[in-house]
């Protein structure tokens, strides 16, 4: 994961107009929105539903009043039809009123009521207003206390919360949203030709759909999980409940980089960045981000990655310190007392000449 100055500053300085980007671990969409603005047509990959959300969210251009239109309309439209997940859990994360509305426009978008551009931005709007830290004054988030970044646990949420005698606010959900539509969707962004695709980047399949969008890559900018991060998909399960995955905490693999040992990590990584390189003109350019994390420090991180680049055409030119792990607060100290320890993090480039 990256500011969005990262891909930005690279694109700004080096693409050139017309160029083709790639992201094949396209996480929140951070490289395809920087494209966005560059006018630069793009796609993303990601096998997780939360990550295709919030991507194909950053490539879409509704009117704040189109959303907040649909949004009227659904909440108008009460019915007592809908799925409301039931729980000590649920009651402490949510008002009720809350809730209800949380699941009307849940409802409404997974029975496709909503036309595509709008339900794009409305599903990114919601997931990332879906759970964060509770306001004194002015609420942002529809949930209880809670860290913005991932979905807590039940039983250790409803202890949290339980505790410190912490109740769910009765937050104005049209409120939040129009708020963020006005914010995400006020200011017009280029027009361009852009997707995101849920696969899995280890398939040839899954790039050659992705090269049939927007023609041969010039450039991949991207950051794959870092070995033995292994809880994107738990940590997610409140916003893929959202996008119609179970009301519990969802601890499969699916679709995920391998991250049983190191040899078979490297290996699917090399798989993803041979598939990747096929479909690039000569002389693309690959920037990958990559980094240790606490609980398994990989020997260098660079040394991972530019052996994840043996046996392919990918030629490594550079090695950078991203130099910016430390920087401000870190997200998932909402929740807890420890603080967690920032990471180390390179940049390594590589240019495609088969």
């Amino acid at each position: 994961m990256f500011p969005l100055e990262f891909p930005l500053g690279i694109l700004q300085k080096h693409a050139r107009a017309g160029a083709r980007v790639l992201d094949p671990f396209c996480g929140r969409g951070t490289t395809n929105f920087a494209a966005r603005l560059l006018a630069l047509r793009t796609v993303g990959i990601d096998a997780s539903p939360v990550a295709i959300a919030a991507t194909r969210a950053k490539l879409v251009a509704p009117t704040p009043g189109e959303i907040i239109d649909e949004v009227k309309k659904i909440l108008q439209q009460r019915h007592n039809s809908i799925e409301i997940p039931e729980g000590e859990f649920w009651k402490l994360a949510y008002h009720i009123d809350v809730l209800r509305d949380i699941c009307l426009i849940r409802d409404a978008l997974l029975n496709g009521l909503v036309s595509s551009r709008v339900a794009a931005a409305l599903r990114g709007i919601m997931l990332g207003a879906l759970h964060g830290p509770m306001g004194r004054t002015k609420h942002s988030y529809f949930s209880n206390q809670c860290p913005r970044t991932y979905g807590p646990k039940p039983a250790y949420a409803v202890k949290f919360w339980t505790k410190r005698g912490l109740l769910p606010p009765r937050v104005d959900v049209l409120a939040v949203i129009a708020e963020r539509a006005r914010r995400y969707y006020g200011n017009t962004s280029p027009e361009i030709v852009g997707a995101a695709i849920e696969g899995d980047s280890r398939q040839r399949s899954t790039l050659e759909e992705a090269r049939e969008v927007i023609g041969k890559f010039d450039w991949i900018i991207t950051s794959p999980p870092y070995y033995g991060l292994r809880t994107y998909l738990p940590d997610q399960w409140i916003r893929n409940w959202f996008l119609g995955g179970p009301a519990s905490v969802d601890y499969s693999s699916r679709g995920q980089i391998s991250h049983s040992g190191r040899d078979r990590f490297v290996d699917e990584l090399r798989k993803v960045w041979a598939n990747a390189g096929a479909h690039c003109k000569p002389g693309a350019t690959l920037v990958i981000r990559f980094g240790s994390i606490g609980d398994r420090l990989v020997e260098d991180p660079a040394q991972l990655v530019s052996d994840s680049l043996e046996g392919t055409a990918w030629v490594r030119s550079d090695v950078r310190d991203a130099a910016n792990a430390a920087r401000g607060k870190r997200q998932a100290d909402t929740f807890h007392r420890r603080r967690s320890a920032p990471l180390d993090e390179v940049d390594v480039w590589a240019k495609w000449q088969p």
